[in-house]
């Protein structure tokens, strides 16, 4: 996930107010129910210590979703009487929370607002296709092709003369499958879509598959429900969720491999809190990988004023010269040192649910616990 959009939080100093809220019920209750939570949250951050402006002002953002149709939820995160960042979430969360700490809570965000695979699904048949753009914000219109209309149907006789007709269809069918792969390459170019997925019957989806450029192959998914089945959807989705999983695999077996000493004798991942403490304060972190359910995650690092300026105990942070420290959790102290030195983030939680490749005298078990603790990172060496 790329940070770059939270910079404005590390603009100013804290406290902050951090709320994640789900909009994904809509009935006739919805708006009053909304009224509800705002008021809610708003008492609980006041009972956490937070100010009565910037409880206000989330109370007014929140207000403001009570007509929206937002299909997952919201994340708002205000300081000082102002709503600084109010981002659309991908999934819903699991009820509403709030927080009121020295650093926004930006943790969640990487399970809730992060990795929302963008997918064109092509319908395609032997006249042409019709694209539609995917993502956790719904549908929309991605455009069509039209191929050459005549002819398109086959018949069953053996005389020569339909024989002829007959290639006229395979070549009909051969120049349409590449229109629809050429248009379907440039949709792709056009929207930076991480999956295609074709639907159709079998010959169809085959055809375009195999006409589409090499760089696009690794992207494309066939789905086995055609266009008016019940199902199709569940397969659209199945095939986002995969594609999210296969993503964090693939970073998870990096991180894996790289936690060994090299030939100079230097590891190219760390976890736990202390050595990633240590990568943050040199600007060292790669990369960072988060299970949010592990307990290094909400354990308790003390931070300065500027992003490195973090560490395990108080102390440490008076030895390197900051006068000034507060509390906060690892995982969000974290994020913020990637933000200001542009490494991103990844929650490994889609891959640790799955199999991974033991290391040695280590279990199945053991390794989905990776990273140790909850944290971890790729580093960097320069």
């Amino acid at each position: 996930m790329d940070l770059a959009f939270l910079h404005p939080l590390y603009e100013h100093p804290g406290p902050w107010a951090s709320v994640y809220v789900d909009t994904s019920r809509h009935t006739e209750d919805t708006p009053h129910e909304r009224h509800l939570a705002a008021m809610a949250v708003s008492r609980e951050l006041s009972g956490q210590g937070a100010d009565e402006e910037t409880c206000r002002a989330v109370r007014e953002a929140l207000e403001e979703l009570q007509h929206s149709s937002e299909p997952h939820g919201r994340a708002v995160f205000a300081r000082a009487g102002e709503v600084v960042l109010d981002p659309p979430l991908t999934r819903a969360p699991d009820g509403n929370s709030a927080y009121w700490a020295p650093l926004p809570h930006t943790a969640p965000l990487l399970e809730l607002a992060g990795e929302d695979t963008v997918c064109i699904v092509g319908y395609v048949d032997r006249k042409g296709a019709d694209f539609e753009l995917r993502s956790a914000f719904g549908p929309q219109d991605a455009g069509s092709v039209a191929g050459r209309q005549y002819p398109i149907h086959r018949t069953r006789s053996t005389d020569w003369s339909e024989r002829h007709f007959q290639l006229r269809v395979e070549n009909t069918w051969e120049h349409n499958a590449a229109e629809i792969a050429d248009a379907l390459a440039v949709c792709q170019e056009e929207t930076q879509a991480d999956l295609l997925i074709l639907v159709g019957d079998d010959r169809e989806r085959r055809t375009v598959h195999d006409r589409l450029p090499k760089r696009l192959h690794d992207r494309v998914v066939e789905a086995p429900h055609g266009t008016g089945s019940r199902l199709l959807q569940e397969d659209v989705e199945q095939a986002r969720a995969a594609h999210v999983r296969q993503r964090a695999e693939r970073e998870l077996e990096r991180f894996l491999a790289a936690r060994d000493p090299g030939d100079d004798g230097r590891a190219g991942a760390v976890e736990g809190v202390p050595a990633l403490v240590e990568a943050a304060r040199e600007h060292r972190i790669d990369e960072l990988l988060i299970r949010p359910d592990g307990p290094d995650a909400h354990r308790e690092v003390w931070i300065g004023e500027d992003p490195d300026q973090l560490a395990v105990r108080r102390t440490d942070l008076k030895i390197l010269g900051e006068q000034h420290s507060w509390p906060a959790r690892a995982d969000d102290a974290l994020i913020r040192s990637a933000v200001a030195t542009g490494a991103p983030a990844i929650s490994v939680t889609p891959a640790t649910g799955q199999a991974v490749a033991a290391g040695p005298g280590q279990s199945e078990e053991a390794e989905r616990e990776v990273p140790v603790g909850g944290l971890g990172a790729l580093l960097r060496w320069k």
